[in-house]
């Protein structure tokens, strides 16, 4: 029952590979604001993906609120941050890389497609969806993909 991709499954492939999309930029002209918002954002998806990659929960908690909460198909319904850390940090230990293949940041939502790798060499395929407030994360939806939907999944 561990949250999906570890909910945090779709690393910025730690530091090697940067995401490959980029930032939706609205027609009626963004601004230099705009812009560093959008740029912080993705550091934030970077430094989650990494922070499972990694196994080192000190980088989540400078990106997540308080408020955070997590959803996914295996029966996590926007349950609150310290849950999340008990049910999906764990999937950390099993996790070996994520590489992102798609980012979309639009306003205060991201959309993140990845591969991720387990240590035992299965592929999984997720896609997340992240809202931000005030500078943090305070949501992440899993959608799981075919494959491995998340490390300690037991199929």
């Amino acid at each position: 029952m561990l949250a999906a991709g570890t909910g945090a499954l779709a690393s910025a492939c730690a530091a090697s590979a940067a995401p490959t999309s980029g930032h939706v930029v609205p027609v009626d002209g963004s601004s230099r604001k705009d812009s560093d918002k959008a740029l912080s954002e993705r550091r934030m998806i970077h430094d989650y993906y990494t922070a499972y990659e990694k196994k080192d929960w000190n980088l989540m908690v400078p990106i997540l609120a308080d408020k955070f909460t997590f959803t996914s198909p295996a029966g996590d319904d926007h349950i609150d941050l310290k849950t999340y850390k008990e049910r999906c940090w764990p999937n950390a230990l099993k996790t070996k890389k994520f590489d992102l293949e798609r980012v979309v940041i639009d306003n205060d939502d991201a959309f993140v497609t990845y591969n991720g790798w387990t240590t035992d060499g299965s592929l999984f395929r997720n896609t997340e969806r992240f809202r931000f407030e005030d500078g943090k994360i305070v949501e992440n939806e899993c959608f799981f993909g075919p494959g491995v939907s998340f490390p300690n999944n037991k199929k």
